[in-house]
Formats: C-alpha cells, structure tokens, sequence
C-alpha cells in the first residue's frame, strides 16, 4: 500500500496569514499556527509523505528577493528540526507574478506533477492524496490533480465566504490539527 501523500500551503496553513495583498516578508513576520508542528509530527509518523506547495508572487513582484524568501524557509525548517520528528519531501515555491502564465502557480499543477516525478509515480495513482490548502485557488489546484481538498480556516476566508465559492473543498475544517485528524482518519 502507498503512503499517504500530503500537499500543504503555507501561509494561512503553518504560518499565520499575514492578510490580503500582503506577504510575510521576513522571518520576524513568519509566525507558525497553533498546532503545526504536532500536526507535522502526527503526519509523519504515520508514514505521510509531506509537500509543501505555496504561491510567493512577492518575489516575482520584486517585494522581497529569492535570498529572502529562502532564509524564511530556511526559519521554517529549523523550527520543525527542533521540534524533531517532522520530514517534509520537499517546499516548492512558486515566485512568478499571477500574469506570468507559470504553469507551477497554482491553480496549475505543475509542482504536483513534480512531487509524484519525484517519488516515481504517475497521477493516476491518486488515491490518498490530499491537499491542506486556506483559498479556493488551492481547492481548483487540488480539483485540477484529483486531490482531496482540505480548507481550513486558520487562513483569510471564513466558512460563509467559502461556501460561496465556485468550486467547494471536500472538507472545511478549522485547522491543521482537524485536517491532520481527517487525513489520519
């Protein structure tokens, strides 16, 4: 049996959401929600094979550079290396602007395709594959792979703006650790 495949957004998923039209731009703005890391660990000791996958225009729109987006990861992960217990496969980071057409940004699913490159399977292999997302563009990118999509609401949108959306998620949960509970479940 294949080890359940995870996607996570990051900002409004692990990190605080730093709000509408903004981004965290430092690592004294990256803020890890209540619960991520036990959720992480949980996940990983069940076998879970975890990605993070997150749209960063901010450095595409020149707002912060590459080098800082990578020492705001690199905070990240040395958080989760010292709670202990947390693999993450790989973060993919897309940094192109919204009008630059990437075929990564999501709601594109170029980085899903990569992360099943990367483990030597094919999409049609989607059975438990989930996607923890907090924005309808992460509910289409999980449609769009045939994932089942997570929202939560520790990011921007509550439930009533959610269920206005045109393509609805399989779940609305209230955080990470709810997700984690389902995906476990």
């Amino acid at each position: 049996m294949m080890n359940k495949i995870v996607f996570l957004d990051r900002d409004g998923v692990i990190n605080r959401y730093p709000g509408d039209g903004d981004y965290v731009k430092s690592i004294e703005e990256f803020h890890l929600l209540p619960g991520v890391i036990e959720s992480l660990q949980r996940l990983t000791q069940a076998g879970c094979v975890l990605f993070i996958l997150s749209n960063q225009a901010c450095v595409g729109r020149g707002i912060i550079t590459q080098q800082d987006l990578d020492m705001i990861h690199q905070h990240m992960m040395n958080q989760f290396d010292q709670a202990g217990g947390i693999v993450i496969r790989e973060a993919f980071y897309a940094t192109a602007a919204p009008d630059e057409g990437s075929l990564y940004r999501k709601p594109q699913i170029g980085y899903i395709q990569k992360a099943f490159d990367l483990l030597g399977r094919s999409m049609n292999e989607m059975s438990d594959v989930f996607f923890v997302g907090d924005s309808q563009k992460d509910v289409v990118c999980a449609r769009n792979a045939g994932c089942c999509a997570l929202t939560v609401l520790s990011g921007g949108f509550n439930i009533d703006e959610i269920q206005k959306w045109s393509t609805q998620p399989d779940y609305i949960v209230q955080d990470i650790l709810e997700a984690t509970e389902i995906i476990l479940g």
